[in-house]
């Protein structure tokens, strides 16, 4: 069995292959099939039963095994339920490995929890700086949606107070109410 950070790698390897074989259309399809709908499809289950207290119940032992060191946050108010990480382990891993064969990495995250916050009666809010470094805000999607103002859900751990969150030059994805892995839009804020 390989551990958490070597699989981290392997996921990196297999998403550039598959778009390479098949294209991006394949890539989605993987993330949505292979891990929203098989291998997290106990998180799908979860979460679609018991709505944010499934959240906490999936994300907050998830992270937990995966980042022991606590390089994340939970928070919750009475429409959202926010993580933030501030050292992100699989990509940290990646990082400090020099391991790079797909685009972004990070996109796989919304690739699989999209869809089953979709499928939920959820939508997102999210960044990442493609430094181990993001934050989403999960919603129900009736709920009026938009980021939240830096430090208004998560208080000072909001990883938006970071220094180094966006550095100059930086590239910062941003998602609005969003689903998709391209619902991408524009950073008002980028420099």
């Amino acid at each position: 069995m390989i551990g958490c950070y070597d699989f981290c790698a392997h996921y990196e390897w297999t998403f550039g292959w598959i778009e390479r074989e098949g294209g991006h259309a394949l890539v989605r399809e993987y993330w949505n099939e292979a891990i929203n709908h098989d291998s997290q499809r106990h998180a799908r289950e979860l979460i679609a039963r018991e709505g944010f207290a499934g959240m906490q119940k999936y994300w907050g032992h998830t992270l937990l095994e995966e980042s022991p060191s606590l390089g994340f946050n939970i928070s919750r108010g009475p429409e959202v339920f926010r993580i933030d990480f501030h050292d992100c382990p699989s990509r940290g891993f990646l990082l400090r490995n020099g391991v790079k064969n797909y685009r972004d990495y990070c996109d796989h995250c919304m690739g699989w929890t999209g869809p089953m916050l979709r499928e939920a009666g959820y939508v997102i809010d999210h960044e990442h700086n493609h430094r181990g470094q993001c934050w989403w805000e999960m919603r129900p999607a009736s709920a009026s949606g938009g980021h939240a103002p830096i430090g208004s859900v998560a208080g000072d751990k909001d990883v938006r107070r970071r220094p180094d969150w966006a550095p100059p030059g930086a590239t910062l994805d941003h998602y609005v109410k969003a689903s998709d892995p391209d619902d991408k839009v524009p950073n008002p804020e980028a420099k």
